[in-house]
């Protein structure tokens, strides 16, 4: 086997418990990947569990392309849902679904990582069917787009309008441009600068 089969070998099943537990023990929760309903579950225990054991914060670091918006609502209800204050850190790139998520903090404790990229949208549709079922789905998606663009405005400062406008596409920025749009409040680059 070479160093490159090496490097794709997921981590060994027995180191977990021991990264389950240091993560615990640091109030630490990890997003990372597509946002699906399983994540959603496993986020949801963890807020809970962490929620019952302390008041004191939360961090989670968020690094994911998106995925299914109400699985994304779950954890971003969960977020807003537990007691305890919480810490978002942006990494890599903070996309769709995934920006809903990151949008649940607090603007104060929602930062990110030099190399952090944001991307806004409209939500997507692949219905298929009756013409009934395709514009019964066509209005949900347009009430969903309707409250995830508000909630984009709520948790920004950003006009409607404004919001509205830049979602009709996929809307990349840079950490700056994140900043200067209020989705995040600052760029951080060591554990030092989260405090």
């Amino acid at each position: 086997m070479d160093t490159k089969d090496k490097e794709d070998l997921p981590i060994p099943p027995a180191f977990f418990p021991k990264i389950a537990e240091r993560l615990f023990e640091s109030r630490t929760i990890l997003i990372h990947g597509e946002i699906t309903s399983r994540l959603a579950q496993e986020v949801t225990a963890q807020l809970l569990a962490l929620s019952a054991d302390s008041d004191d914060p939360i961090t989670v670091f968020i690094h994911s392309n998106g995925g299914h918006v109400e699985a994304g609502d779950t954890i971003h209800d969960m977020l807003k849902y537990v007691k305890p204050r919480i810490r978002m850190v942006g990494t890599g790139w903070v996309a769709s679904a995934g920006t809903h998520i990151y949008l649940a903090a607090a603007k104060e404790d929602r930062v990110c990582l030099p190399n952090t990229r944001f991307m806004i949208h409209q939500p997507h549709g692949g219905v298929g069917g009756r013409t009934t079922d395709i514009r019964i789905e066509a209005e949900e998606i347009i009430k969903m787009r309707d409250r995830l663009n508000q909630t984009i405005a709520d948790a920004t400062g950003q006009p409607i309008e404004q919001v509205q406008k830049d979602t009709e596409k996929n809307h990349w920025m840079s950490p700056e441009e994140a900043v200067a749009y209020g989705i995040a409040s600052r760029i951080i680059e060591s554990a030092d600068d989260l405090s």
